[in-house]
């Protein structure tokens, strides 16, 4: 694994930045500067059907206002379909062709598609086999859309650009153990994981979306950003502007 230290945070272009997103950004920008590391951003704008259009410049421009820049090119993954074709291709008969329903293949695994396609059904989507041993069972790595599917294009992109560490919430901590095993498929290095508590509304629920969680002002708010310092537990003080608050927090972690 690369010596130098990169994170990467990946946001879904869905929608403007909320406080669960911010607490994730922030998290994942600190740990890269305390470690002297890169920062990177990548564009999650896979599942093009739930693209916003402008939100990937809004969540750009979001980001730079509460001083959260990123030291690479940032990427979308819509530009990027070679390197999942041929992460697929160099698979080979560890995926195999599927046409079932999601309720077929949760069978695990009896009247699947891993035994084969059933006569008169067309397979559309693939899957990548795995021992009956895991804790989880087949996954998809192209969807019946024609679409790759996160798990592939995640280990994917985090190969190619190297990343060697990343901090995201504790609700994709199930994606972790298949993103290892596709790693490990794969050939490429294993990042180190931290997953974060997750920020949830008044009812309990994730902030998210789907939640209708509210966006975060994108011009950048110094109370928000102290109040996401908060919730990480990182020693945070008012001073001024949002850059200033984070250039204080980095010298007292030291």
């Amino acid at each position: 694994m690369c010596s130098v230290y990169r994170g990467r945070f990946a946001p879904s272009p869905t929608g403007p930045l909320h406080f669960g997103s911010l607490v994730a950004a922030v998290a994942s920008w600190i740990d890269a500067r305390r470690h002297r590391g890169k920062w990177l951003v990548r564009i999650e704008d896979i599942d093009e059907p739930r693209t916003l259009p402008g939100a990937d410049s809004l969540i750009l421009g979001t980001l730079e206002a509460y001083g959260l820049e990123w030291d690479e090119e940032v990427v979308w993954q819509t530009h990027r379909h070679p390197l999942y074709a041929q992460a697929i291709e160099k698979l080979g008969d560890r995926c195999y062709p599927c046409a079932c329903s999601r309720k077929e293949a949760g069978e695990r695994y009896p009247g699947t598609c891993r035994n084969g396609v059933a006569a008169g059904r067309d397979a559309r989507a693939i899957r990548l086999r795995v021992p009956d041993d895991m804790s989880f069972g087949d996954f998809i790595l192209r969807r019946s859309d024609g679409l790759y599917a996160y798990q592939l294009v995640v280990v994917v992109d985090d190969a190619d650009q190297r990343i060697t560490h990343v901090v995201r919430g504790a609700d994709l901590l199930d994606s972790t153990p298949p993103q290892v095993f596709l790693q490990q498929q794969l050939g490429v290095p294993t990042p180190g994981y931290t997953h974060l508590p997750i920020a949830t509304n008044a009812a309990g629920e994730k902030l998210s979306k789907q939640t209708k969680a509210p966006a975060i002002p994108p011009a950048g708010d110094p109370a928000i950003l102290l109040q996401a310092m908060h919730f990480l537990g990182l020693p945070a003080a008012p001073a001024g502007s949002c850059r200033e608050i984070l250039a204080a927090t980095l010298s007292q972690l030291g």
